[in-house]
C-alpha cells in the first residue's frame, strides 16, 4: 500500500515535529506564562504562520503536483520538469519577496488592524518581532517549491525532514536561552532569529535533496512553453484556501485583544489542536494529490478517495474525542508550570474543549480541497474556506460577548464543519467525489470505535487520581495524561481490529516500511 506507506511517512515526521512543537511551547509557557511579551510574540508567530500556510502547507503543492507530471510524462519530460522548478523557484523568490517587504513595511499598522485591543506596549513589541521575522516568508515561499518538485517525485522523506529540522532548531534556541536565562523580551527576540535560522535549515535540507540526482541543469532537447504563470493562476485560489484556517485564528484574535491573556491562551488551544490536525489532513494533503491525479489518468480515484476519508476520519475523531475528554490533563501536563499558573491551564482547557469539535472538518475539508486541486480546481476549495471564515467571524463576534474567548474558540470549530460541507456537497454534486463500498461500512464502525474509547478514558480520568496519588506535581500529571492516552490508542486500535476495519499486523507491516 504506497498510500499509506506515505501517508506514515509524512504524517510519522510530522508527528514527531508537532512533539518538537510541544516541547518548545512548553518552554514559551514556562519562561513567558501569558503575559503582555508571550501575546505579542503569539500574534507574530500566527502571522508568520499565516504566510506559511499560505506557502508551505500543501496549496502550492497541490497546484505544482499535476503540472509537473503533464510536463514529466511529455517528451524529454524530466528536463522540461525540471526547468519548470527552477522557473518556479525564481518567480516564487520574486512573490514572497515582496510580501516580506510589504509586511516589513506595514507592521505597525498592521497589528492595530489585527489586535485592536492591544496596548501600546504589547503592539510595539509586535510589530518590532514582524519586522525581524518577515525573512522567513521568503525562505518559506522557496521550500514550497523545491517541496512540490520532491513530493511529484514520491520523495517524500525529505521533506519530511525538512519540516522536522525547523523545530528542532526552534527546541535547540528555547534551551539555550533557558540554559542562558535569558528572560522576557530578550528571549522573544532570540526565538523570532531563530525563525528566520529555522527557514534557512529548511532550505538546505531540500535543496540539497533536489539537487542530489545530479540532473537538475540538463537542457531540454524539445522545450514546451513554460507553465510558471499557469502554476501561479492555479495555486492563487488555493493558497487563499490554505491560509483561511490560519485567517480564522487571527480574526480570533482580533476579536478576543481586548481580553487580558485570551490571545496567548487561545495560541496554547491551537498547538494542542494543530498535533492530530497535522498528522491527518498535512500528511494527507502532501501525498494524497500523486495518487488521485493518476487515478484520474487511469479513469478510477475511488480507491485513494476512500483510503483518505477513512485516515481523516480515523485519526481525528478519536482525537476530538480525547480532546474533550482530557482537555485539563492535557494542559497541565504539558504547560502548568514556571510563569503558566492554574488558572491558565483552566482557561486553555475550555479554549481547547470549545475548537476541538471542528478537528474532524478541518481534516475533510482538507481532504477535499486535495481532491478539487487533483482535478485542476483550486478556486471551489477557496470560495468554501472563504465561507467557513465568514462563519468564523460573524460567530466570534456574536459569541464575545456572551462566552468571551470560549465563544470565538467555539465559533473556529463551527466553521470547519460549513467549509467541509459546503465543498463536500459541491464535489459531490460535480460526481467528483466517490466512496467505495469498503469505506461506507468501515466509517460507522470507526464513529463506533471513537465511542468505546471516549467512554472508557473518561471512567479512566475519573479513576486516575486513585491510582496516581501524586498527580498534581509534574511528573504525577504527565504519568496520568501518558497512561490515559496509551490505554485510548490501545483500546481504539484493538476495537478498530476487532470490527475488522484495520488489521494490527498490517499497521506494523506499514510502520516497519516507512522506516
Amino acid at each position: 500500500m504506497p498510500l499509506a506507506r506515505n501517508v506514515a511517512t509524512v504524517g510519522s515526521g510530522t508527528l514527531f515535529s508537532r512533539v518538537l512543537a510541544f516541547a518548545r511551547d512548553a518552554g514559551i509557557a514556562a519562561w513567558l506564562g501569558a503575559g503582555a511579551v508571550s501575546e505579542a510574540f503569539f500574534l507574530m508567530l500566527q502571522v508568520i504562520n499565516f504566510f506559511r500556510r499560505l506557502l508551505a502547507d500543501g496549496a502550492l503543492n497541490s497546484a505544482f503536483v499535476p503540472l509537473w507530471q503533464k510536463l514529466h510524462d511529455g517528451e524529454d519530460g524530466e528536463a522540461n520538469a525540471n526547468r519548470f522548478t527552477r522557473r518556479s523557484l525564481l518567480a516564487m523568490l520574486c512573490v514572497s519577496g515582496v510580501m516580506a517587504l510589504l509586511l516589513i513595511v506595514t507592521a505597525p499598522y498592521l497589528v492595530h488592524v489585527i489586535a485592536p485591543g492591544f496596548d501600546q506596549t504589547r503592539s510595539v513589541l509586535t510589530a518590532v518581532m514582524l519586522t525581524l521575522a518577515a525573512p522567513y516568508i521568503v525562505l518559506a515561499g522557496l521550500v514550497a517549491v523545491i517541496a512540490g518538485a520532491l513530493n511529484a517525485e514520491r520523495q517524500v522523506s525529505a521533506v519530511t525532514i525538512s519540516t522536522v529540522m525547523f523545530n528542532v532548531v526552534m527546541v535547540a534556541a528555547v534551551a539555550l536561552s533557558m540554559d542562558l536565562k535569558i528572560l522576557g523580551f530578550d528571549f522573544a527576540l532570540t526565538l523570532t532569529g531563530a525563525i528566520v535560522f529555522a527557514g534557512l535549515v529548511q532550505l538546505l535540507v531540500t535543496i540539497l535533496a533536489w539537487l542530489a540526482t545530479g540532473k537538475r541543469w540538463r537542457r531540454a532537447g524539445v522545450r514546451v512553453p513554460d507553465q510558471t504563470k499557469t502554476l501561479f493562476t492555479r495555486a492563487l485560489p488555493g493558497l487563499v484556501a490554505a491560509g483561511v484556517p490560519q485567517l480564522k485564528l487571527i480574526a480570533a484574535a482580533a476579536i478576543v485583544s481586548s481580553s487580558p491573556a485570551a490571545v496567548a491562551w487561545m495560541y496554547y488551544a491551537d498547538r494542542l489542536y494543530e498535533l492530530p490536525l497535522g498528522v491527518a489532513s498535512v500528511a494527507i494533503a502532501a501525498v494524497i494529490v500523486p495518487y488521485i491525479v493518476a487515478g484520474l489518468r487511469d479513469g478510477d480515484s475511488t480507491h485513494a478517495q476512500s483510503r483518505a476519508f477513512e485516515i481523516a476520519l480515523g485519526l481525528t475523531l478519536p482525537a476530538a474525542t480525547g480532546f474533550a475528554v482530557l482537555a485539563q490533563p492535557i494542559a497541565a501536563g504539558l504547560f502548568e508550570r514556571g510563569a503558566f499558573g492554574p488558572a491558565d491551564t483552566t482557561a486553555v482547557a475550555l479554549a481547547l474543549t470549545a475548537i476541538c469539535a471542528g478537528l474532524p472538518g478541518h481534516a475533510l475539508e482538507k481532504v477535499f480541497g486535495a481532491i478539487s486541486f487533483a482535478h485542476e480546481d483550486t478556486r471551489t476549495p477557496m470560495l468554501a474556506a472563504l465561507c467557513g471564515l465568514a462563519v468564523a467571524i460573524v460567530c466570534g463576534v456574536l459569541a464575545f460577548p456572551h462566552f468571551g474567548y470560549v465563544g470565538a474558540a467555539a465559533a473556529v470549530g463551527v466553521s470547519a464543519w460549513v467549509g467541509a460541507t459546503v465543498l463536500g456537497v459541491i464535489l459531490y454534486r460535480r460526481g467528483w467525489l466517490h466512496l467505495d463500498n469498503s469505506a461506507l461500512k468501515r466509517l460507522p464502525l470507526i464513529v463506533a470505535a471513537t465511542a468505546i474509547m471516549g467512554v472508557a478514558v473518561y471512567y479512566g480520568l475519573q479513576f486516575g487520581h486513585r491510582l496516581f496519588p501524586a498527580a498534581q506535581s509534574i511528573s504525577g500529571r504527565l504519568s496520568l495524561l501518558f497512561v490515559l492516552i496509551v490505554a485510548g490508542i490501545i483500546i481504539y486500535l484493538a476495537t478498530l481490529h476487532l470490527f475488522g476495519v484495520v488489521r494490527l499486523r498490517d499497521i506494523a507491516r506499514s510502520m516497519r516500511r516507512s522506516r
